[in-house]
């Protein structure tokens, strides 16, 4: 009897599927199309971790089944490959970070290979192929041509060690979410992206596409859309006023100071407004807060500092004169860089009144009645509540006070309403050399002559971009791509330049307008770039006059089923749905692709190490993939990684399950070694049963992305056959097709034993039987008191009282009541009785 041997029979299977291009999609097919996508990997130098299989083999059993389902199935892969790792290891080691990225993709498409994954590889993308990031850089021309690329001098996150500027998005806790570094505050001129025009339709837009409410709630919460009142505060004694921007104007009443951000222009030494004896203090604080990060400002719970600014704006409502201060923990970014402050019903206000001796006013009770003063933080009331001490407010509930107050002072001309997101347009530029350079020169002769020109809506010399930013100029298309040179060291400059700026001969070009003097851009794009748009080309990837074509995209467009992880729910899940859109707009995606490039969106969690931990390097509980591949097999990884636990549920690594699924995959090795196959006339009723059930569950569960309870039913029905002399063929068969996505290779070496001469993957996915899957007799539980005493096999409709007598004519159950009362019975039907007695 032959032994099973991965390390045969797995190479061997991946050689005939890759010469015979089986798992190859076909751009025009009578079949339904289904575009199963994964988050295409980041090819570091340590090549794959365990993380990797789990997603890639999840969606790779649903391409497979909907391959024998009789789909034509698009499952590609390519590479983000642009990207801070290898920059700094090019600059460690002064190794090309072109070559590096080869070697490292390399070794990627090896690994993946031998994981038996059924992509389509002559669809494979790589973002640092100048093929492809041609297409990346006139997405980017197209956005400034429409107006929704510009630069602006504006304080950015800046980290000193990578010495780049980051999106808020890649700052976490204050730090470099790449390095670790703490991040300063600096001001730059920087790209960036008008996402905050699509901000509506990229909250409204996810009410109707099949994504987990989580992921839902994540990006509607990013994006921040409020409904918000501008209120007008007169500064006293002067001309000027603050504009606060409130979604609780109702607890008005209760408001005892203002507090400005540090950069609010009122504050400024060139309004001249505060008094000689504050300014000194006011200047030092404004300075010391240039230092921090807005996340480090924004942090929960961190102590409130402040210093007043010696003016009082004017609470109309009252007129009760408020101080004004400046404090850190407002930023001009959100609302109007002012907030007046409510301590009775906000807990920021609280801490902050506090700290400094400001009064605390109640002007809400909440449903606990409690009317006391506010001495505590605990009692701050910011939920729902009965309005109190706000005149004619009095009684409402904050609902229908807000909409009431809103109306008020709209028609007073004191406030008016405004829809603001917390949403911020996206920093696009980075200050190094990997990524693509953005394909625009500046030339000062265009600047001037756009700058002189009184009339710009008029002008048709120029793109909107061109106008909205005099002086750029956009690159040719026929001149793309803006290849990156040659350069001796990748290092940015002191100055925070990319090191491109040092390259005289390639920044120093001729303006394709005027053909006069002009200089390149020497900013790259953000490593997020090339991932907005990928799933697009996949569609088309030899094409080298179009991003893809119309027809292609038509036909494949949207995804049908994307996975990838939550930690991308708000950078490139957003961002990618944001460039789609504007592609969608412009005509680039057919319309008949709807607006929404994913139809469906699902995440997975992540794989810890043995401890709980997170995997690491440092704390040396990192599993090679490749390791366990060469010992156990890659149906033993897939199958493993997929039966360790709920697949959305982060579960920790453990080597006993890896040689428990090694152990399950032998049983069914050597149970088609032995048995006798034998005609569907001697098949065993209970065994076919069990088949058509399991045939059932399997096939909802690879929907429902239930693989480990899918796994488990394989395993039960395998151990029920490897306890048979005999199997019928047609069971035999319909074991191996349902366990083929899961562990593809030991499927097609036991279809091929059984005389198939095609694929199993171009057999048919089974179907189960209704009538049989519906049980006939099952297996009542007797209980006395809850605890389990006995079992009977009894029909699956037995009523409650034939399974009391049957339960009672037990000897056991009979022994078990003797000389005690029966209080109660209780049935659950099909499952057990239960005798509660004293």
């Amino acid at each position: 009897m032959a032994s099973y041997d991965p390390n045969i029979i797995e190479p061997k299977w991946q050689t005939y599927w890759e010469e015979k291009k089986l798992f190859a999609a076909a751009d025009r097919s009578s079949k339904p199309k289904y575009y199963c996508l994964i988050e295409f990997p980041y090819p570091s130098g340590e090549g794959l971790h365990v993380g990797h299989p789990r997603p890639y083999t999840a969606l790779d059993v649903l391409a497979r089944k909907r391959r024998m389902q009789g789909y034509n199935v698009l499952y590609p892969i390519g590479f983000d490959a642009f990207g801070l790792p290898t920059e700094n290891y090019a600059i460690k080691t002064g190794a090309h970070p072109q070559t590096i990225t080869e070697r490292n993709v390399a070794t990627f498409t090896a690994q993946l290979k031998a994981l038996g994954l059924s992509f389509d590889w002559d669809r494979q993308v790589v973002t640092t192929d100048p093929a492809y990031y041609r297409w990346t850089q006139w997405i980017f021309l197209k956005l400034f041509e429409h107006g929704l690329a510009y630069k602006a001098k504006m304080p950015i996150n800046w980290c000193p060690s990578c010495r780049i500027g980051l999106a808020n998005e890649e700052v976490a806790g204050g730090a470099c979410e790449r390095c670790g570094t703490a991040v300063e505050q600096r001001e730059k001129e920087q790209w960036l992206l008008k996402i905050t025009r699509y901000a509506d339709r990229l909250a409204d837009d996810l009410a109707p596409v099949d994504y987990p409410e989580r992921i839902k709630t994540q990006q509607i919460n990013w994006i921040g859309r409020k409904e918000w009142i501008d209120i007008d505060y007169p500064v006293v004694g002067t001309n000027e006023s603050v504009v606060v921007s409130t979604t609780r104007p109702d607890t008005n009443f209760g408001a005892t100071f203002v507090v400005l951000a540090p950069e609010h222009p009122l504050v400024s030494a060139e309004k001249g407004l505060i008094p000689a004896e504050r300014r000194k203090a006011v200047e030092q604080y404004i300075a010391a807060a240039r230092k921090k990060t807005d996340q480090e400002r924004m942090a929960e719970g961190r102590k409130k500092t402040g210093v007043f600014a010696g003016l009082y704006g004017l609470n109309r409502l009252n007129n009760k004169q408020l101080p004004i201060w400046i404090s850190d923990f407002v930023l001009t970014t959100v609302g109007t860089g002012a907030v007046v402050g409510v301590p009775g019903h906000d807990r920021r206000d609280f801490e902050f009144a506090t700290a400094f001796g400001l009064p605390v006013i109640r002007v809400v009770v909440g449903r606990d009645g409690d009317t006391s003063d506010l001495t505590r933080i605990e009692q701050v009331q910011e939920a729902e509540g009965t309005m109190v001490h706000s005149e004619f407010l009095d009684g409402l509930d904050i609902h229908r006070a807000t909409a009431i107050i809103m109306d008020y002072l709209e028609k007073k001309g004191w406030g008016k309403r405004a829809t603001r997101y917390n949403l911020r347009d996206w920093v696009f530029s980075r200050q190094r050399y990997w990524g693509e350079p953005i394909p625009l020169v500046f030339c000062g002769a265009c600047q001037d002559k756009i700058k002189k020109q009184k009339s710009k809506s008029k002008n048709k010399e120029y793109s909107q971009g061109e106008l909205l930013n005099p002086g750029w100029i956009a690159v040719p298309e026929n001149q793309l791509p803006v290849a990156l040179p040659e350069v001796k060291k990748y290092e940015p400059t002191d100055t925070g330049e990319s090191p491109l700026a040092t390259m005289t001969g390639w920044v120093t070009v001729t303006c394709p307008r005027c053909g006069g003097p002009a200089r390149r851009e020497t900013d790259t794009m953000p490593n997020w770039a090339g991932s907005n748009w990928y799933f697009l080309r996949y569609a088309d990837p030899a094409n080298a006059k179009a991003l893809a074509a119309p027809d292609q995209l038509a036909y494949w467009l949207p995804v049908d089923w994307y996975n990838g992880g939550m930690e991308h729910t708000t950078l490139h899940l957003l961002y990618s749905r944001f460039i789609y859109k504007f592609l969608y707009d412009i005509k680039v995606v057919p319309e008949s692709c709807g607006n929404e490039p994913y139809r469906k969106r699902t995440s997975h969690g992540l794989i810890l190490g043995e401890g709980g931990e997170k995997m690491s390097k440092s704390r040396g509980n990192v599993v090679n993939p490749s390791e366990i591949v060469a010992a156990y097999g890659a149906d033993t990884l897939r199958l493993y990684e997929l039966f360790m636990g709920p697949f959305e549920q982060a579960i920790p690594w453990d080597t006993a399950g890896v040689r428990g699924v090694r152990r399950f995959l032998e049983k069914v090795w050597d149970t088609f070694e032995r048995s006798e196959l034998v005609s569907a006339d001697h098949e065993d009723a209970a065994a076919k049963t069990l088949l058509h059930r399991t045939v059932k569950k399997v096939s909802d569960d690879i929907e429902t992305q239930d693989y480990n309870t899918a796994v488990s039913a394989l395993m039960i029905l395998s151990n029920t056959l490897a306890g048979q002399p005999t199997i019928s063929r047609s069971t035999a068969e319909t074991f191996l097709r349902l366990l083929a996505p899961f562990a593809p290779h030991l499927a097609e070496e036991r279809w091929r034993k059984l005389g198939h001469r095609r694929s199993i993957f171009q057999a048919s996915w089974p179907a189960f039987d209704e009538k049989l899957i519906v049980a006939t007799e099952i297996t009542l539980v007797v209980q006395i008191n809850g605890k389990v005493r006995d079992s009977l096999h009894a029909p699956a409709d037995i009523t409650e009282q034939v399974a009391e007598r049957a339960a009672r004519a037990r000897p056991k159950i009979a022994g078990y009541l003797e000389g005690k009362q029966v209080k109660n019975i209780i049935f659950v039907p099909g499952r057990l009785i239960n005798f509660v007695v004293e």
